[in-house]
């Protein structure tokens, strides 16, 4: 007989009562076979001889021999599976490291394909062979490699772990409804793992959702990094070119005086020259003469004396020297005049620098409008909400929460809590007025104190001509004239708050360092009417370029 029909028809060498190959078969009277061991414990147990096939009952018990050509059988049968056992082996690679082992395999083990859970036994593709073919073991519920079987078997009852409890949340087998879960929801295993399949697909969904969104924000972050990496450049390039412009100009400035000076002195000096030429010009005439006359002085002889005196030479004309003078350069201003000059070319430079700077920040130019549920009850405001001034009377107007009631100001409708934002304020004809940026989240029922540490970054004007930014401490800016037209530009990450003199090009103040966790709004105040001294309105501007402003 072939070893394949043996392994075909194996099923006919398995005892029924320990579904095992038989061990000592013995036949019944019957004609059933069973392990000698098996048949004679089921009898001890059952204390009556039935034969556990086809029920029929022996009054007497049966003498039991070892069925011999059976047995061989049997021998011959493991034998052969032995032999295919051990030359699947040889074509099987051993297990690695993290991977199930075969409980089977002896000597060297080979990687598990499968594990059953009434064996409580891990089996590789050779020991697996009967739990395929043979019918008893076929009905054994057989899993992907589990190394830990025991955790699939109920504690208390020693049986695989089938159902689910749903009111304990936990998995249970066959018996624990009876005996430990009575009253409870229990559903099969396999309906309640679709379930949590289900939920961890959703959850899986979301996590990924996740993921995306971090990734967009590694992104966008690397994005932001870029960018100021790239303004960071041109602000440095521009930054060189600047200050090399102004050293240069230093330089120039330092050269042209230097040959002022050099000039001045040079002029002197040959001035001097020449004069000194003419001097020991006259110095040598005037010794030679000197000479003559001392050498006819010393004559005792009368009529030589007398007949030379004549014929001495004339005096040589000489100049008068008496006002003639040197006067030195006067030096005093030069190095001022100067440094003025210096000062001028730095201010023009100075003021294209800032042209451009409020060119950068007027593209970042928002349309801000008054919100009149902010504004104080003396206060009117335009129907296209970019007006703003005081009427000296109180006005009936419902006191929400979002009203300032103490001090007359009015708050922007525009929140902004990220990036950059720029408005401009005409200011024209007032002698008091306040501007600037506010927390959301302000006091705007009692007396107010405008300071950052109060979530207020403005600057103020006061009596017609006393300008201050409302810093900590608060710091005087000297600005003649005042402006007419005043910028304030916010960079929320960046902590910045700046106010710009418009038709002048140039910086007021700059708050530095802020640190902004709310919502900002635009902040005006155009402060109260005075009785028509200050009645001109604060007025929202629309946002035009600046232009190159001429020198």
């Amino acid at each position: 007989m072939s070893a394949a029909s043996n392994l075909r028809s194996e099923d006919q060498f398995l005892c029924s009562i320990c579904l095992d190959v038989f061990t000592d078969p013995v036949s019944t009277p019957c004609g059933h076979n069973f392990c000698k061991t098996c048949i004679t414990q089921h009898w001890d147990i059952n204390q009556r001889s039935q034969c556990p096939m086809c029920k029929e009952t022996f009054y007497t018990r049966p003498q039991l021999r070892v069925n011999t050509l059976l047995s061989e059988m049997v021998a011959q049968f493991c034998h052969e599976a032995q032999q295919k056992a051990s030359s699947s082996s040889s074509e099987q690679q051993a297990a690695k490291p993290g991977e199930v082992l075969c409980d089977v395999c002896t000597g060297t083990k080979l990687k598990a394909l499968k594990s059953c859970l009434v064996c409580l036994t891990s089996y590789c593709q050779t020991h697996l062979e009967p739990h395929l073919t043979t019918k008893g073991l076929k009905r054994h519920q057989l899993v992907e490699p589990e190394e830990n079987l025991e955790g699939r078997m109920c504690t208390k009852h020693d049986k695989p772990l089938e159902l689910f409890c749903k009111t304990d949340q936990t998995c249970v087998c066959m018996l624990c409804p009876v005996l430990d879960h009575k009253n409870h929801e229990f559903v099969p295993l396999s309906e309640e793992y679709e379930g949590k399949k289900a939920e961890l697909g959703k959850t899986e969904a979301e996590i990924q959702q996740m993921i995306q969104k971090r990734r967009l924000k590694i992104q966008q972050i690397r994005e932001s990094v870029k960018m100021s990496k790239d303004a960071a450049d041109r602000e440095e390039a521009e930054g060189v070119q600047v200050f090399t412009a102004l050293m240069e100009s230093v330089e120039r400035g330092l050269k042209e005086l230097m040959k002022e000076i050099k000039d001045k002195q040079e002029a002197t000096e040959k001035q001097a020259e020449g004069l000194i030429k003419d001097l020991e010009q006259e110095v040598s005439e005037l010794m030679k003469r000197s000479s003559e006359v001392e050498q006819l002085s010393r004559s005792e002889d009368h009529l030589h004396l007398l007949q030379s005196f004549s014929s001495l030479k004339a005096a040589p004309p000489t100049k008068d020297w008496t006002e003639v003078s040197i006067h030195p350069p006067s030096y005093e201003g030069t190095v001022v005049r100067a440094v003025a000059q210096l000062e001028d070319t730095l201010r023009k430079d100075m003021k294209k620098l800032f042209e451009a700077e409020l060119r950068r920040v007027q593209q970042y130019a928002v349309d801000v409008t008054l919100e009149p549920d902010t504004a104080h009850p003396k206060l009117i405001l335009s129907d296209d909400g970019k007006q703003v001034h005081d009427s000296d009377v109180t006005k009936e107007l419902p006191d929400n929460p979002e009203r300032f009631s103490q001090c007359v100001c009015v708050l922007g409708k525009q929140s902004f809590s990220s990036g950059r934002f720029y408005f401009e304020v005409q200011v024209k004809g007032k002698t008091k007025w306040t501007l600037g940026v506010a927390r959301e989240s302000i006091n705007r029922k009692r007396i107010i104190t405008l300071r950052p540490q109060d979530g207020f970054w403005t600057v103020w004007l006061r009596n017609g001509n006393e300008y201050e930014a409302l810093d900590d401490p608060s710091v005087c800016l000297c600005l003649q004239p005042g402006p007419e037209k005043v910028g304030v530009f916010v960079d929320y990450e960046e902590g910045l708050v700046s106010f710009y003199d418009v038709d002048a090009a140039a910086l007021i103040y700059s708050f530095t360092g802020c640190s902004f966790t709310h919502k900002l709004h635009p902040f005006f105040s155009p402060c109260p009417n005075y009785g028509g001294k200050n009645s001109a309105p604060l007025i929202i501007c629309p946002v035009n370029q600046t232009e190159s402003i001429s020198d």
